[in-house]
């Protein structure tokens, strides 16, 4: 017998976010060739609030009805958008983020909007967003920005082990996507120093261009060999790497990736600067890889 593959999941709330989300996701699963999983989080049995109908209204009114709708409209939204891939869904009680949370240990990857239909509209990105790109099991596509499909995946890459993970996903979205890679490498002061080596105080600016231009090549060649038909271009920037990041994207990148925390993360940080700023800026969905 074979074994079930497990769904790309995404989370819906009603709001036109999560119905971008379901849009991305949907295109996520049949690029993937796996099957998707719409899942509302339905909090108002927390609450202690009725759930069926009011008295005085229709029969088909009430909260869980309406959750239930919520997820059926998802559903056949998905089916438009990817008609050859498995769809289900299920209203699942428990507060958003938490629902997602779990749901993510053993999904593949996790889709949310940028902003749901409880965010404020001065916030740049939700509370669900922020809590399940740094605290998810696998990695997480937050949909926010213009939604292309063109353009290149770009990937931020700094030398780390989250970076070589990000830069994998990106090579698999771009092979999937038939479209190329832009591997972006930004440095400030010399990053290529081993923790035991003192950075100098005055640096020659051409040496370490090179430096970390030389960096970065190491860092992507393995990928060159095993995606040979992914072509990828090198850029070293120098700048802050997460508004590097954003502003290459807004060159026509259709997706950003980046690791949960780079090189200067500390360690009790689930969420690095880095990809906080780009979460925040970018003109484009972001992907959050992270090692389970």
């Amino acid at each position: 017998m074979a074994t079930q593959q497990a769904p790309v999941v995404v989370g819906v709330d009603g709001s036109e976010q999560s119905r971008a989300a379901v849009r991305v996701a949907a295109r996520e699963a049949a690029m993937r060739r796996l099957p998707l999983r719409v899942v509302h989080a339905f909090i108002w049995p927390l609450l202690h609030v009725p759930l069926g109908p009011s008295p005085a209204g229709p029969p088909e009114g009430g909260l869980r009805q309406e959750a239930e709708r919520m997820v059926a409209d998802a559903i056949a939204y998905a089916q438009e958008i990817a008609p050859y891939v498995p769809v289900s869904g299920d209203v699942v009680e428990g507060q958003p983020s938490v629902v997602l949370l779990g749901e993510s240990r053993e999904a593949p990857l996790l889709v949310v909007g940028d902003r749901g239909l409880g965010g404020f509209a001065g916030l740049l990105l939700g509370s669900v967003a922020v809590q399940v790109s740094a605290h998810a099991t696998c990695p997480v596509l937050v949909v926010r920005g213009d939604d292309r499909t063109e353009g290149p995946v770009l990937v931020g890459v700094d030398g780390s082990p989250l970076s070589d993970l990000a830069a994998e996903f990106a090579m698999e979205e771009a092979a999937w996507r038939k479209t190329s890679v832009v591997a972006v490498h930004a440095w400030t002061h010399p990053v290529s120093l081993g923790p035991g080596d003192m950075q100098p105080l005055v640096h020659d600016a051409v040496a370490t261009q090179e430096d970390e231009a030389r960096l970065l090549a190491e860092s992507i060649a393995g990928l060159r060999e095993r995606y040979p038909d992914v072509p990828i271009e090198e850029r070293v920037v120098r700048g802050r790497p997460g508004s590097v990041l954003a502003e290459e994207a807004r060159k026509g990148a259709q997706l950003i990736v980046v690791g949960a925390r780079g090189r200067g993360g500390f360690t009790g940080l689930l969420l690095g600067s880095v990809s906080q700023t780009v979460l925040h800026h970018a003109p484009c969905p972001v992907a959050v890889v992270r090692a389970r």
